[in-house]
């Protein structure tokens, strides 16, 4: 297995058995099966629109987060989270949102942008990436990358 795999899974198992004791050989066995079974996965950050046609702007980040997934990824993708409970249009819960999308980017290995309509959050987002040298790959509205000049 490789190490990135049980360092990645390290989260969620617990270091206890139900009485409450140390029991190191479980949770290495558990690690073991989930390493296995799911295998290393990066945290990818998917950069879309969400302004504008916010339908279809949802629509397509589902879309683009369920790639990421058939990729072996995990997805990030705040802004099918934030506007659950924080309104975009207000811009001091925008801003705060955007704050909170900077931190969880420092979080990833890779930011993936897509290049059909980038908007100004996108830009911020990939400008965040570049000064914190994460790569940023770049994906059309098949989900093929491409590689801007």
């Amino acid at each position: 297995m490789p190490d990135d795999c049980h360092r990645a899974l390290d989260i969620g198992i617990p270091r206890r058995n139900a009485d409450g004791v140390p029991d190191p050989t479980c949770y290495r066995a558990l690690k073991e099966v989930q390493c296995a079974e799911y295998g290393y996965r990066p945290l990818v950050y998917i950069c879309s629109p969400y302004s504008g046609d916010i339908e279809a702007n949802v629509e397509l980040a589902r879309r683009f987060s369920a790639f990421a997934v058939a990729a072996r990824e995990i997805p990030l993708a705040p802004h099918l989270h934030y506007p659950q409970f924080m309104d975009d249009a207000d811009r001091d819960a925008r801003e705060l949102a955007m704050f909170f999308n900077r931190i969880l980017l420092s979080k990833c290995e890779q930011l993936w942008a897509y290049i059909g309509r980038v908007s100004a959050g996108m830009r911020a987002e990939i400008d965040w990436a570049h000064q914190m040298d994460i790569p940023v790959r770049f994906f059309d509205a098949d989900f093929q990358e491409v590689h801007p000049a």
